[in-house]
């Protein structure tokens, strides 16, 4: 029998796990704040099935880090039938907004009337990019929405990780440093394939020294959209003492055609890995840009080690 301070002797007590305590606690779970902006996604380039695919997969990572998320999808180039625009999205996030405070009022609760932004916007690039960035600020001014612009993804060790995946997938790389085998096609330099001019390529020459760390191999950037970039950079290589290039777009996906990326690796004689896509760093970068404008600090992401 139990008594009224405990079990009976004899029965084992069960007590409450205390918290490790140290730097290897489990950090506690993060949920969006309640009435948190929402994150809206602004996708560039033309839209269509693939980069819906995209974009859901990228959204749908940034749910997953962080519960209770609302985040939604805007095209810059949308058509507002199958592809809503960024503008669109916006509007509707703050009729959203002001419904849910209007419903809490008539139903008699004690509800702060909201403030601040209603959405926090997050370009899907990840390099500075001036002519689409342009697009975005002038979709949000439209909107007149009350929205925070974030800044672009890159440069971030998590892009110099999904840059080695995409080029050793292609089998251009070794996963890692660590294994006992060689692959018969890794490139002993690599390119570094951008938009946005200049200043894209000095980002994007960030992230390709911490890529150049991953790999031993020397890596320089060069930009699509400037003419006789890729060859350029390609020959310097050649004259450094590189033998097989190999092309790694620092690009998301949807900013340029697929046409573009084989012209370059046609006018460099040499392979080219895929874009980085959906890679699971991408979604956790927006959410980082999400929670850093709102203050609030989720679960650190962390790239894997340099072996």
């Amino acid at each position: 029998m139990s008594s009224p301070t405990g079990p009976a002797s004899g029965l084992p007590v069960r007590m409450p796990r205390p918290r490790q305590p140290g730097r290897h606690r489990r950090p506690e779970p993060l949920a969006a704040p309640e009435g948190a902006p929402a994150l809206v996604l602004a996708v560039p380039g033309a839209p269509g099935a693939a980069t819906r695919g995209l974009a859901e997969e990228v959204v749908s990572i940034a749910r997953s880090e962080l519960p209770g998320l609302d985040a939604l999808i805007g095209y810059l180039d949308g058509d507002d039938a199958e592809f809503p625009t960024l503008q669109s999205v916006l509007a509707r996030a703050a009729d959203g907004r002001t419904a849910r405070y209007e419903q809490a009022l008539s139903a008699g609760l004690e509800v702060k009337e909201p403030d601040g932004p209603v959405a926090v916007v997050v370009p899907l690039l990840a390099g500075p990019d001036g002519a689409l960035l342009r697009q975005v600020r002038q979709a949000v001014m439209d909107s007149r929405v009350a929205a925070e612009l974030t800044d672009v993804l890159g440069p971030h060790p998590l892009l110099a990780e999904a840059l080695h995946v995409r080029l050793s997938e292609a089998g251009l790389a070794r996963a890692d440093r660590a294994r006992l085998f060689t692959v018969a096609t890794a490139a002993d330099g690599i390119i570094l394939a951008s938009v946005g001019g200049d200043e894209a390529v000095q980002a994007a020459g960030i992230t390709g020294m911490l890529l150049a760390a991953r790999l031993a191999v020397p890596v320089m950037a060069a930009a699509l959209d400037q003419e006789g970039s890729i060859s350029a950079v390609a020959e310097q290589l050649r004259s450094s003492g590189s033998q097989q290039l190999a092309l790694a777009p620092y690009l998301i996906g949807p900013e340029i055609g697929a046409e573009l990326l084989e012209a370059a690796a046609a006018e460099a004689d040499c392979a080219a890995a895929e874009s980085l896509g959906a890679y699971p760093a991408i979604g956790k970068l927006v959410l980082a840009k999400y929670t850093t404008a709102l203050g609030i600090a989720p679960q650190q992401a962390q790239s894997t080690p340099v072996l």
